[in-house]
């Protein structure tokens, strides 16, 4: 009976035995199974992840992007200013030079004015000499006696045209409107082709405007423009042409010329304060 039960139990035994591994053996692809789960899980998270982290990074580059571009447009900014601070400071100082040469040129034309003039009138003493010799060779000058000498007393001292021009702005300047008006009316009788013809003109267009003769100020001004159109005094002309129109309450025909300084003068200071009439007009 003993010898019977021993096989049995053997074998038992090793049914148990390899019941065993068996069990493991499952077990164990459970496991691995439930690894790769989570493995596919993690790698899934991973790529989230790295897409997040993709999508983070291009946000990143823009942000760099848009401060770089940032950067660049401030610098060109930046250099622009400089470059413009730079031509305005170019324009003022050719500005200056223009003017300072509008002055030596303005002096320069009265200083042939007045060599003109002198040259003029030594002429015409040299032709009155030259009579005067002549007349004494032929024996029909007059020598002195009882009656007197045929001699002319030297008449009073002519002004010069840069001298009867300064006065006349000088009265200009004190007030003195009837003054002035007839000092740059005979100075544009006596000198009509003088270098400062175009200014008298227009200062007695002023001195009428200053008398509020706005009608007689329209036709002085007119003639500056019509006499002398390439004068510096032509938009200054124009101006007081429209300002003359105000004062005369007719809007349409100020406003006309006020325009006029507007196109034709852009940039000037008459067309600046042309802008401001016209603006205060329009309310």
């Amino acid at each position: 009976m003993k010898t019977m039960l021993f096989p049995v139990i053997s074998m038992l035994v090793l049914l148990l035995a390899g019941c065993a591994p068996q069990a493991e053996l499952v077990k164990t692809k459970s496991d691995v199974s439930d690894v790769r789960e989570q493995l596919q899980i993690s790698r899934a998270r991973v790529q989230e992840l790295q897409k997040n982290l993709l999508e983070l990074q291009k946000r990143v580059d823009a942000v760099d992007s848009n401060v770089k571009s940032t950067t660049d447009l401030q610098k060109v900014m930046a250099e622009h200013g400089a470059r413009t601070d730079q031509l305005t400071t170019d324009i003022q100082l050719l500005q200056g030079r223009l003017e300072e040469n509008n002055f030596r040129i303005t002096e320069l034309g009265q200083k042939l004015d007045d060599r003109s003039f002198k040259i003029s009138e030594l002429s015409a003493r040299i032709d009155e000499l030259e009579t005067r010799l002549k007349s004494m060779a032929t024996g029909q000058g007059v020598t002195s006696g009882a009656t007197g000498t045929a001699e002319k007393k030297p008449g009073p001292r002519s002004i010069e045209p840069s001298e009867a021009y300064r006065q006349s702005l000088n009265d200009y300047n004190s007030g003195n409107y009837e003054l002035a008006l007839a000092g740059f009316q005979n100075y544009l009788a006596q000198f009509p082709d003088a270098s400062q013809a175009d200014k008298a003109q227009y200062w007695i267009g002023e001195c009428f405007y200053a008398k509020k003769d706005f009608r007689n100020a329209i036709d002085a001004f007119n003639k500056v423009i019509k006499t002398y159109p390439k004068s510096d005094k032509v938009p200054g002309a124009k101006l007081k042409i429209g300002y003359s129109y105000i004062s005369e309450k007719n809007s349409a025909k100020a406003r006309e010329w006020l325009n006029r300084v507007i196109k034709e003068h852009p940039g000037s200071q008459e067309a600046d304060l042309a802008k401001e009439k016209v603006r205060k007009m329009g309310k």
